[in-house]
C-alpha cells in the first residue's frame, strides 16, 4: 500500500500569497485520498505575511500558527500534518524539512543564512533541503539560480503557477545530477485542488510517523513515486530558458557552468 503526501502547502496565517486557512485544506485532501500534508509556509526572507520588526520569538510563534491550526484540524478529522518551511534567496526557493518550532526558537541566525549555511546547518541537525520549482520563469524573477551542491533533491513537479516545460527542465536537471525528485501542489487556495489532477504529491511505501520519515525517504532515494498528471515532467528538448542561469558551487559562489551542458548529462 502506498501513502500519499502533499509536500508543499501554504496557509493564510503565515504566507502573504495564500488565501486559505490551514484547516480548510483538510477535508479536500482527505477526499482525494491523501494520508497527510506538510505545511511549508514562506519563511523569513520569502513572501511572509509577518512583520520582520517582531522579536524573533514572536515571529516564530506567529509563523508556526498556520501549521499548528492545520495540525489540530488534521487530528480531529484524521489527516496527518507535518511541519516545514520555504525560504527564498534571489527568487530561488528551497523547501526545508526536519527542523521544528523549538529548534527555530533557539536559532535566530536562520533568518540570515545563505544557501550554503542553510544546507550545512539543516543537514547537521538531521533535516533536508529541496529546491522548489527551480526553472520557474515569472515577472518577479530576474535570473534562475541553481544550487546543486546545497540541496538533497529537486522538486520536479510543481502545480502552483508552473508551466509543464519548467517541470520538464527540472526533471532533466535532477537526472543530470543524480538527485531524487519530489512533487508538490504548491497550494495557496483550497480551490486549486479542482480539478483533482492538479493535486500533486509523493507516495511513500510506509506511513510517516514524523517528518524525519520524509527526510529519510528523500535522502535515501526511497520515495515511492510522484502524483502528477501523466507526462507532466517529460523533457522534449525544445524547452526555453528565457532568463540568465546562475549555477552556484558548494560555497554558494557563482560559477561559469553552462546549463545546457549540464542538462546534456541527463
Amino acid at each position: 500500500m502506498n501513502y500519499l503526501y502533499e509536500t508543499h502547502l501554504h496557509t493564510y496565517k503565515a504566507s502573504a500569497c495564500a488565501r486559505s486557512q490551514g484547516p480548510e485544506y483538510i477535508p479536500a485532501y482527505k477526499a482525494l485520498g491523501y494520508t497527510g500534508v506538510i505545511v511549508t509556509d514562506h519563511f523569513f526572507n520569502g513572501n511572509s505575511r509577518l512583520s520582520r520588526n517582531l522579536s524573533w520569538q514572536d515571529w516564530v510563534n506567529q509563523f508556526c500558527r498556520g501549521y499548528e491550526e492545520t495540525r489540530k484540524a488534521g487530528e480531529r478529522q484524521g489527516l496527518d500534518v507535518f511541519f516545514g518551511w520555504e525560504e527564498t534567496f534571489d527568487g530561488d526557493d528551497y523547501l526545508v524539512y526536519g527542523l521544528d518550532k523549538e529548534w527555530l526558537l533557539q536559532h535566530p541566525e536562520a533568518a540570515h543564512w545563505n544557501r550554503r549555511e542553510q544546507y550545512e546547518t539543516v543537514k547537521f541537525y538531521g533535516g533536508c533541503v529541496v529546491q522548489a520549482h527551480p526553472f520557474r520563469q515569472h515577472f518577479y524573477i530576474d535570473a534562475i539560480h541553481l544550487a546543486p551542491q546545497c540541496v538533497d533533491a529537486v522538486e520536479a513537479a510543481n502545480a502552483g503557477n508552473n508551466e509543464p516545460s519548467y517541470d520538464g527542465l527540472a526533471m532533466k536537471y535532477a537526472q543530470a545530477l543524480g538527485l531524487p525528485v519530489t512533487a508538490g501542489t504548491d497550494i495557496h487556495d483550497v480551490r486549486e485542488l479542482s480539478p483533482p489532477d492538479m493535486a500533486f504529491g509523493v507516495y511513500l511505501d510506509k506511513k510517516m510517523q514524523t517528518i524525519g520519515d520524509y527526510v529519510g525517504a528523500v535522502c535515501e532515494h526511497t520515495l515511492g513515486g510522484l502524483r502528477m498528471p501523466p507526462g507532466r515532467c517529460d523533457f522534449h528538448g525544445n524547452e526555453r530558458i528565457r532568463l540568465p542561469v546562475d549555477i552556484r558551487d558548494k560555497a554558494d559562489r557563482s560559477t561559469r557552468a553552462d546549463i545546457w551542458e549540464l542538462l546534456a548529462r541527463g
